[in-house]
This record gives structure tokens, sequence and C-alpha cells, in this order.
């Protein structure tokens, strides 16, 4: 049986913001979510709107466990790891999705 494929992402509303750190098996439809606020919550109470950050897993397990990390990481970690391929904290879903 073929495993799904996953995604670990960030969300923010501006640089250097709110972030919320969150993993799927379907990275444009959750996008969506979020943007549309579709699922109430945190990033819907925060505006958190924008893909800062995201990263492959091999699978859904790997990617949950790669989310507890970079969740139990401190924020100055969280804008590292987002500055490091994104510096000016664009909203990535553009490029991504069309």
């Amino acid at each position: 049986m073929k495993e799904k494929t996953a995604y670990v992402y960030i969300m923010s509303n501006k640089k250097n913001g709110t972030i919320y750190t969150g993993v799927t098996s379907n990275l444009e439809k959750r996008v969506y979510e979020h943007k549309n606020n579709i699922v109430k919550g945190f990033t819907q109470k925060y505006n958190v709107h924008n893909l800062v950050y995201y990263e492959f897993g091999e699978n859904i397990l790997s990617a949950i466990e790669r989310e507890k990390q970079i969740k139990g990481g401190s924020r100055k970690n969280k804008i590292e790891l987002i500055e490091k391929d994104n510096p000016e904290w664009k909203d990535l879903s553009g490029e991504l999705f069309g």
C-alpha cells in the first residue's frame, strides 16, 4: 500500500508575526482552508494566512514527528527555519498553487 505524502508547514500573518505550525497530507487544500477561515481556531483568530515555510515528509508519521520537533523548539529556531529559505516571509502559496 502506497503511503500518502505528508508536509510540515508554517503559516504566519506577517514578517516576525504570529506563527502556526501544522502537518497535512494535502498542503494545497490545507492552505486554502487556512486562507478562507474554513476551520475555526487559531489561524482564523490571528489571521494567520501566509504560507511561509514547508517541507516534505517521507510519510505522515515522520511529518508528525518533525512537526512536534518544530513546535517544541524556540521561536528563534522557527524564525531561523523560515528565514533560511524565505528571508522576506513571502507567502509561498502563490508560487506553489498558482
